[in-house]
């Protein structure tokens, strides 16, 4: 959190570990959160894109929030992915989310059906009137069909209905009008990017922070990127994201040719972890096909290269 109470900082979209049978492995979900306590966010999301949410059941959706949220134990915020197709089911999975211990509910634009700007707006605050904890909107288009306007987000924001957004829209132009809007109104909203290759200039734009799934796998040379991006220390700060940036090649390590590019991405973060021994499997969530072993070893290879550096401290004085 900011010194005015705003969220700020590194949050990563915690991985959802999977038994063989597909049920959540709550030791490795155990091991990943201090993993990234342990690394130096400032919070965890859970059921995000990176969670596999889409595929989990509600069943399988609450009990990851409460492992999660009983392993994080207050040491930092717990953000829900409360994502769903309509105002009426976000509801019900963020009023879940809250019982459960969550900091904030993270919301999309619904989906499925298509929607107008101004139902956007009223799905954004009907789920704020209707739930006891904070919401964050998720811009992330290329999932839901809808891009959240700049407009839109600044409008939410000015009327108390939102604290915080994830821009995963990939668009610079979006991004600087949401933070120049920003600026301009005056409103009291952190903006984060889930650009885990560009944080070094979303900083300098003047976001606030990053949601970054490779921060799974290194969240200490994310908490670093961050710092010294936030120092000012540009060029150390670009060393940093370009070590970063090679090692997400691990995402391209697997083949799309029989599988998604979700699938190869996700079962990638999975098979570093293993390799890292966070988790104990690279199981995907069905209809996701894990990588085999050729594709891990390729990651291996990656991570043996540009992965963690173990044992080094978190925060800018560790880099030098």
């Amino acid at each position: 959190m900011t010194s005015h109470g705003r969220l700020a900082g590194v949050i990563p979209p915690l991985c959802t570990p999977l038994a063989p049978d597909g049920e959540v492995d709550e030791s490795s979900l155990d091991r990943l959160v201090d993993h990234l306590v342990d690394g130096g966010v400032h919070g965890l999301f859970v059921l995000g894109t990176t969670g596999e949410v889409s595929a989990l059941s509600d069943a399988q959706r609450e009990r990851v929030v409460a492992v999660a949220v009983a392993r994080a134990a207050g040491r930092l915020p717990v953000l829900v992915g409360a994502i769903d197709t309509g105002t009426a089911r976000v509801v019900d999975q963020a009023r879940r989310a809250a019982a459960a211990g969550a900091s904030a509910v993270v919301v999309t634009a619904p989906f499925y059906a298509g929607t107008h700007p101004t139902e956007i707006h009223r799905h954004f605050t009907d789920v704020a009137a209707r739930v006891d904890v904070p919401v964050v909107a998720y811009d992330i288009p290329s999932r839901v069909g809808t891009k959240l306007r700049p407009e839109t987000v600044i409008d939410l924001a000015a009327d108390g209905a939102i604290v915080a957004v994830k821009d995963s829209s990939g668009s610079d132009v979006s991004l600087r009008a949401l933070l120049s809007r920003r600026s301009r109104r005056g409103v009291d909203l952190s903006v984060f990017t889930g650009s885990e290759l560009t944080v070094d200039y979303a900083i300098g734009l003047g976001c606030d922070g990053v949601v970054p799934g490779l921060g799974n796998v290194d969240p200490a040379g994310y908490r670093r990127l961050f710092d010294l991006a936030r120092a000012g220390r540009t060029e150390d700060a670009r060393a940093e994201q370009d070590r970063l940036f090679e090692l997400f090649r691990i995402t391209a390590a697997a083949s799309t040719a029989g599988r998604s590019g979700t699938s190869a991405a996700l079962g990638a973060f999975k098979a570093a972890l293993v390799t890292l021994g966070v988790i104990t499997g690279a199981n995907l969530a069905r209809p996701g096909i894990p990588l085999d072993e050729g594709e891990i070893e390729a990651v291996r290879g990656i991570v043996a290269e540009f992965g963690p550096r173990i044992g080094e401290k978190v925060g800018v004085g560790s880099t030098g």
